[in-house]
């Protein structure tokens, strides 16, 4: 529920209070000091990716996470310094506290067997060594459909600018002769739908992990995302790393899972759930995003609102003056 207080505004007819959202003031507050943010010669981005399975022994069902990894990603701010992309796989693990005792009276399983994406996956406890996916030592320099550092600095940092540049769909790839061509047959080119407030999420989540925006324009981008309709305060929140932040969400509509790709039928069924957005009040950096449950049902059956289904973190981001190295100590 979002938190609320009515203040009196000195001076108005019969002083009648107002409505101020203290949860989306908060969020206001860390898009301010996301302006402070400093810069550097390399930009890096270590991130967690996590899927919620739910597993059902005779002793109790629990939650893990499994399709667990860890991406590591640095990049030059100029071309020819480099870059290069880094990826290990985390132990499966249960999800909270109460899911760890739970696995401990299911006897500890080192296994894990899980129906994911129409067929059974088996996840591990196991951490594996980061490997480095072909790195280029003249790369660097480049981000956002080949947007150089430069032009970064160079985004708007309106939110009302910002919005009229990411919050709109993504035209189809045709080429301008293309397009000529059909309008000269009298065929309009098919216009896609109005982003959804879960579409403007994701789309801020994916310009805030992936690129080195400058904190102007990050600081931008929240503000804007805070101003769409559907998007809402949430208050504050803890991550799965233990981080408190202030969090967006927007809703997800229901997820509907049936029989007819195999799924067996515990896995069947429909619920519902928001998509978060999650920044650090403290310096106005984004901790990450999840997808969490509002609506019991299907897998998720038997657990409450607020289980968290997903879940994608930034363990770590920024600048600085020296070349990056993945940490060695896993998250968890």
């Amino acid at each position: 529920m979002a938190a609320a207080v009515a203040v009196t505004a000195p001076g108005s007819p019969e002083d009648a209070p107002a409505r101020v959202d203290l949860n989306k003031q908060a969020v206001l507050a860390a898009a301010a000091k996301a302006e402070l943010l400093p810069t550097g010669a390399y930009w890096y981005t270590d991130q967690i990716q996590g899927q919620s399975y739910m597993m059902r022994p005779k002793t109790g069902s629990y939650a893990i996470v499994g399709a667990h990894s860890e991406t590591f990603r640095w990049a030059a701010a100029k071309k020819g310094g480099g870059e290069a992309f880094y990826g290990r796989f985390l132990a499966a693990r249960p999800l909270t506290e109460q899911d760890e005792a739970a696995w401990k009276r299911a006897g500890s399983p080192a296994k894990f067997r899980v129906w994911s994406n129409d067929h059974y996956s088996t996840y591990t406890r196991k951490t594996t060594e980061w490997r480095v996916d072909d790195p280029d030592p003249a790369g660097g320099g480049r981000w956002l459909d080949g947007k150089t550092a430069h032009q970064l600095q160079d985004l708007p940092t309106d939110p009302q600018a910002l919005a009229a540049m990411f919050f709109k769909p993504a035209l189809s790839p045709m080429s301008p002769e293309k397009r000529a061509a059909l309008r000269e047959r009298g065929v309009k080119p098919r216009t896609p739908p109005p982003m959804t407030p879960r579409d403007k999420v994701l789309r801020v989540e994916d310009l805030m992990m992936e690129a080195p925006l400058s904190p102007a324009v990050r600081a931008g981008l929240m503000r804007a995302l805070a101003a769409q309709p559907g998007v809402r305060a949430i208050g504050s929140v803890v991550d799965e790393l233990g981080r408190r932040g202030v969090a967006l969400a927007a809703d997800n509509g229901t997820a509907r899972v049936g029989g007819e790709y195999g799924a067996p039928a515990g896995e069947q069924g429909d619920f519902d759930s928001r998509e978060e957005i999650i920044f650090d009040p403290g310096t106005g950096g984004l901790l990450g995003s999840r997808t969490v449950l509002t609506r019991p049902g299907g897998a998720y059956r038997t657990r409450a609102p607020g289980f968290v289904i997903n879940y994608w973190l930034v363990r770590d981001s920024g600048w600085t003056d020296a070349k990056p190295k993945p940490p060695a100590k896993p998250p968890f």
